[in-house]
């Protein structure tokens, strides 16, 4: 039986990381970064596309697991007849290669375990040659070769394609694995000390974690997720990816299968306010200037998402080879979505710069010329048709979102100047632009039969991003409108208690978004509408649906992308940046005066 998506952890170095299963099989890693190919594949085929398992012999799904409190070091547990061991695993903070550490210690009795390694190079698709060298297990293919040792030694034989070892451990004894990957034409890397590597691991993520100025309900939830977004960025230049994963189906056995190893501009905003309010200037910093790298250039050529670095080019293909989890193909590599024209991004870089300029965030050279620059763009292209913010890859259409977000811009550049006269920018021309976005958004993207905006002008779709009115200062809380809205996408977009982002379908059974099937519920959707259930004075109502969305976290804390209220199966990429920061933002919506250091 396939494990399910939430059966899985997240370990990482904050340059890529790997996914853990209960059965204690690293089944998902790709090195040396999020975007690089994987080393270990199964995630997406089976076992012969590559993987990790160190478990007790005839043993399969744990009998409990656990980060360590307050750190991405994982520890998995088994109980047998036999006695009782534990499997700590961890990527500590590189210095040159990137290292996965294993410690198997036993807790009780004596424990035979039994370890395969299968490295499959390039997504699975490539065997690599293994030799023996100075202790080590070496695997070479093209350009990976990676390293295994274990101290103290223990005896390994091939077999299978494979690198296989069993041993023995009884109570208080230890034996740490080591994988180490480094590229084939260069010369191994220094070794790391395996226990050392778990004490600083340790010490490392507390001290962080320990900066967190929220102290109220629910402070493990928002610790966990704030981790989880520390463990989805590429500390090298501050990128967040939006997941460590591709292909993860929004729907088993469906085609709705994306690569989320990149970083998208929709996020930013939100990110930023997470991490700023959470207490994190330096990583909110980070995040800005990664931000500004890669927005850079003509503001004709604004993408919606870029690489790790500020990589523009991320084509998508196919890999044929992988069946897909549990069945779902295709397994697609790269984003075609890239090529999109998505306008709210322009608003969103905008509230972006907006904000980290009120927080107190280091000023950065030319900001504002880019700011202007991204103002004189939308005068002229603003009422365009786009593919919007969920990427619909069916025709383009005049998203009411889109627009919000073109009036979220000319507000945040009315506003700079209104605080700072210093600067030079068309003043009364913003606000021009402002008033007559605000007018045409109000008389085409709003149905007053139904007492609600919709999902682009003319339709009677719906759509969980008109929850963000509100909250972008678009209408008050209060307005008749604003109301009429939440409740009508409450009431038409709900799954299970829960919202979907919007119809996959139109009145004449029309494919949206260009594409065949459905999809799960979209979780920070869910927690939009606790968002603005409580700035309409629903407060109740707000914290018994944030309750539930807390309740969908898997044993370890984390969240994917998306949720099915039929199967109570997590579904999408995972572990879901986007999820994390609704986590994050709610808690501190509904809590945060109470808890605030």
């Amino acid at each position: 039986m396939h494990p399910s998506i939430e059966d899985y952890a997240l370990i990482g170095d904050e340059q890529t990381a790997a996914l853990v299963g209960t059965d204690g099989s690293v089944d998902w890693l790709c090195l040396p970064r999020f975007d690089s190919a994987a080393c270990f594949a199964k995630l997406l085929g089976d076992e012969d596309n590559g993987y990790w398992r160190i478990a007790p012999v005839g043993a399969d799904r744990c009998t409990r697991r656990a980060y360590r409190p307050d750190t991405l070091v994982l520890d998995t547990e088994w109980e047998t007849e036999q006695g009782a061991v534990r499997v700590t695993d961890l990527m500590p903070q590189r210095d040159r290669a990137p290292d996965l550490v294993r410690v198997v210690e036993g807790l009780d009795g004596e424990v035979t375990l039994h370890s395969v390694l299968k490295l499959r190079f390039d997504y699975g698709s490539i065997v690599p040659w293994v030799r023996r060298s100075d202790g080590h297990r070496v695997a070479v293919a093209g350009p990976d070769s990676t390293w295994l040792r274990s101290e103290p030694e223990v005896h390994s034989w091939g077999e299978d394609f494979g690198t296989h070892a069993e041993f023995t451990v009884r109570k208080g004894e230890k034996v740490a694995f080591v994988l180490t990957w480094h590229p084939s034409h260069e010369p191994r890397p220094p070794l790391v000390d395996p226990y050392e590597s778990l004490r600083h691991s340790v010490e490392d993520w507390r001290a962080w974690a320990s900066h967190c100025r929220y102290d109220g309900p629910y402070r493990d939830a928002v610790v966990r997720s704030l981790i989880t977004l520390k463990a989805l960025t590429y500390a090298p230049t501050g990128g967040i990816v939006a997941a460590a994963t591709t292909s993860l189906p929004e729907e088993p056995g469906g085609v709705r299968n994306w690569d989320y190893r990149y970083c998208w501009l929709r996020d930013s905003t939100l990110t930023l306010g997470a991490l700023l309010a959470a207490g994190y200037q330096e990583e909110a910093e980070a995040w800005r200037n990664w931000l500004l790298r890669a927005v850079a250039g003509d503001p004709a050529d604004l993408q919606i998402m870029y690489g790790l670095a500020g990589e523009r080019r991320l084509p998508e293909y196919e890999l044929p080879w992988l069946s897909g989890f549990a069945g779902s193909a295709p397994v697609r590599i790269g984003n075609d979505a890239v090529k999109q024209l998505q306008l709210d991004v322009y608003g969103e870089v905008m509230d972006s710069l907006s904000l980290a300029r009120i927080s107190g965030l280091s000023a950065q050279p030319d900001v504002w010329a880019l700011q202007t620059a991204l103002m004189d763009f939308l005068r002229t292209h603003w009422q365009q048709p786009d593919e919007g913010l969920w990427e619909v890859r069916g025709r383009r259409r005049q998203f009411v979102h889109s627009k919000v977000m073109v009036w979220v811009a000319a507000d945040r550049a009315v506003r700079t100047l209104e605080r700072h006269p210093e600067l030079d920018g068309d003043l009364d021309g913003w606000r021009a632009l402002r008033d007559e976005v605000h007018r045409e958004v109000c008389e085409k993207g709003y149905d007053p039969e139904r007492n609600t905006f919709t999902q682009s002008y003319g339709s009677r779709e719906l759509d969980a991003a008109l929850l963000l009115i509100p909250r972008v200062g678009f209408l008050p809380p209060d307005d008749p409108r604003v109301l009429g809205t939440i409740d009508a996408v409450r009431k038409e977009l709900d799954h299970g208690g829960f919202l979907r982002r919007y119809s996959t379908t139109d009145s004449d059974q029309a494919q949206i978004d260009g594409l065949p099937g459905s999809e799960g519920t979209f979780l920070v959707c869910s927690f939009w509408l606790a968002d603005a259930l409580h700035m309409t004075g629903r407060t109740q109502e707000a914290r018994e649906l944030f309750e539930r969305l807390v309740g969908l976290v898997n044993d370890v804390g984390l969240l994917s992308e998306e949720f099915d209220p039929v199967t109570g199966r997590q579904l999408g990429n995972f572990p879901q940046a986007f999820s994390h920061i609704g986590l994050v933002n709610t808690t501190l919506a509904l809590f945060g005066e109470d808890g605030a250091g």
